[in-house]
């Protein structure tokens, strides 16, 4: 059974349905083939994000698109369009790095909405606290997602795990100082760009704590080799090959004219993947140096790339920085023991969880090797390091996104004596920055 067949036998929790079945409110899934159904959900997702109303065609789409999630509904029978619910939630058992080469499987969560005709119900309660108890049924180890809202996630236990970043360059300043690459860059078709995007994001992926396996359909729309025509016509896409032939990165992109100005038009990469340096700057080369562009911008990359330190003017790139991915711990063992440490070394974890999955004191002990090995505590040994902390605290320390030191000084966690945060920060230290290259 695969991972979506898995996720969708799953039965719907039933402490949610009850809950919400009590004010008048009924919690269910949504058969993926009830096209009918289906489109209603759609629908209300749209709409619980100002979308506008899809047509039949893009529809279509996204019930392929989003075929193999496990679509979960809340609907008030007395409303007068009864199908159309009133709250959303897609989930799916996905796959996290939590060390280059090292992976969990773990609950990714998306499309949640409520609408405003139906707020301050405990409606999002219900529906996050079910996907929760859902994943820990299932024997995950953790759930995860990306947030339009970060004031919303905490309250659920999840921590900011990975930053995000967006970078606008201005080109005029943006001489180029990095490596000169030796392989060539060619024009691509959609769809030989959709292939080469899956096929190289699970390379890179698998090297990036914090990245995760993409949704099938989402190369294929990202470079309009699917959707509508009007919308993708701008899209084009460019590969490179290194000086043996291998193709080791792609980008997609778009450019916004400027109608009064034909000389600086605007370029929006909307996806770069590379495998190593070379590719990296090799594209980002191309971009830099295209004509009667005046400013490249790129969204959802990892903070403190080495793009600036590539070019003349420092100040020609702006970063703004925001959170991510958000990740939420259900199983400690499981999450601790599945990522490598930077030293050897041991620390207690004294963690709180107002909804029990995550609670207890745990011991991490890393060996030379940076294996780790977590167990219970009944007491903490004697000179042993502590921290006390919430479990959204351990979601945003697992992948060494923030230091202990940081969380110590912002209040967020309590270390037992001094040096004790520091002892985290060297076992927890990544070996590349976490990031998340996409949205779900």
């Amino acid at each position: 059974m695969d991972r979506s067949e898995r996720s969708k036998t799953i039965p719907i929790d039933e402490r949610s349905a009850t809950r919400l079945a009590d004010t008048g409110l009924r919690y269910g899934l949504v058969d993926v083939a009830d096209e009918t159904t289906f489109d209603a959900w759609l629908q209300a997702v749209s709409r619980g994000f100002h979308g506008e109303r899809d047509d039949a065609a893009a529809l279509a789409r996204t019930r392929e698109a989003l075929a193999e999630r496990r679509i979960t509904g809340v609907w008030d029978d007395t409303a007068p369009v009864p199908i159309d619910p009133v709250a959303t939630v897609a989930s799916w058992i996905g796959e996290i790095t939590l060390s280059p080469g090292r992976t969990i499987e773990s609950w990714a969560v998306s499309e949640v909405s409520v609408s405003p005709t139906h707020r301050r119900r405990g409606i999002a309660r219900n529906l996050l606290e079910g996907e929760l108890r859902t994943a820990a049924a299932a024997g995950l180890a953790a759930a995860m997602l990306t947030v339009s809202e970060s004031t919303i996630y905490g309250r659920f236990g999840f921590g900011p795990a990975t930053l995000g970043a967006t970078y606008q360059v201005e080109t005029a300043r943006a001489t180029w100082r990095g490596p000169v690459a030796p392989g060539r860059i060619d024009h691509v078709t959609p769809q030989d760009a959709a292939a080469l995007l899956a096929t190289l994001h699970d390379r890179a992926r698998l090297q990036v704590p914090g990245d995760t396996n993409a949704y099938p359909a989402l190369w294929a729309r990202m470079t309009g080799a699917v959707g509508d025509p009007a919308k993708t016509a701008p899209i084009r896409s460019v590969r490179y090959a290194s000086a043996d032939a291998e193709v080791t990165g792609v980008a997609v992109y778009r450019l916004r004219a400027n109608e009064h100005d034909f000389t600086k038009h605007t370029v929006e990469i909307e996806a770069l993947v590379t495998v190593d340096d070379e590719a990296y700057a090799a594209l980002w080369r191309y971009f830099l140096e295209l004509d009667l562009v005046e400013s490249v911008s790129v969204e959802v990359r990892a903070p403190g790339e080495p793009l600036r330190w590539m070019i003349g003017d420092f100040r020609a790139v702006t970063e703004r920085v925001i959170d991510h991915e958000w990740l939420r711990v259900l199983d400690v063992p499981a999450v601790l023991g599945g990522r490598d440490y930077a030293a050897s070394g041991r620390i207690v974890l004294d963690v709180a969880d107002s909804l029990g999955f995550a609670a207890g004191t745990w011991l991490l002990v890393a060996d030379e090797a940076g294996t780790g090995v977590v167990t219970r505590l009944d007491a903490v040994p004697h000179a042993t390091p502590v921290l006390e902390l919430d479990v959204a605290e351990l979601g945003s320390l697992v992948l060494g996104t923030v230091t202990a030191e940081t969380l110590v000084r912002a209040g967020r966690i309590t270390p037992r004596a001094a040096g004790d945060a520091a002892v985290a920060d060297r076992l927890f230290r990544p070996a590349r920055t976490p990031w998340l290259s996409t949205w779900y």
